[in-house]
């Protein structure tokens, strides 16, 4: 027969497994997680006009592929404009006229970065700015636009 304190041992090491799974997969969800990422990074700025609902550690994609994070976001008083500032994983490079445009995965889903690769030779490096933006599309402000052209529209009287 198997004594008490052993069976007490085994069910505190599962739980402290279990506790450890579950505190892994809550830092994976909320992006916070380093296990994995001792990736080598380089740190580019944007500015947009708009942000909408982007966050700090959102994604940055090219053609779907997770190639770095929002590392900050910070308003630029000389501009008013937001500037997210971008670490980018070394081991992709764009080219100097790469465009960046706040995305959203999904109809109510996340915000991230869609990165558009140029043509140019050069290469973007370390500290550079992204010149060619596009801001988020903000759903209030398309509600609103059509709410305004609906309401400025003639409306025919027949008498």
């Amino acid at each position: 027969m198997v004594q008490r304190g052993t069976i007490d041992l085994w069910v505190g090491v599962f739980a402290v497994i279990g506790l450890g799974a579950l505190l892994f997969l809550a830092l994976k969800v909320a992006n916070l997680t380093s296990i994995g990422s001792g990736v080598q990074s380089y740190v580019v700025y944007a500015d947009f006009d708009n942000i909408g609902g982007l966050k700090v550690r959102a994604p940055v994609k090219a053609a779907g592929v997770l190639v770095g994070r929002v590392e900050s976001i910070a308003l630029d008083t000389k501009t008013m404009r937001a500037r997210a500032t971008l670490a980018l994983n070394s081991e992709y490079r764009f080219s100097k006229d790469v465009s960046a445009q706040i995305l959203t995965a999904g109809l109510l889903g996340e915000q991230y970065i869609g990165l558009l690769d140029g043509g140019d030779e050069v290469q973007l490096a370390a500290g550079d700015k992204i010149d060619i933006t596009s801001s988020a599309l903000v759903l209030e402000d398309l509600v609103g636009k059509f709410m305004l052209s609906f309401a400025e529209k003639p409306t025919n009287s027949t008498e």
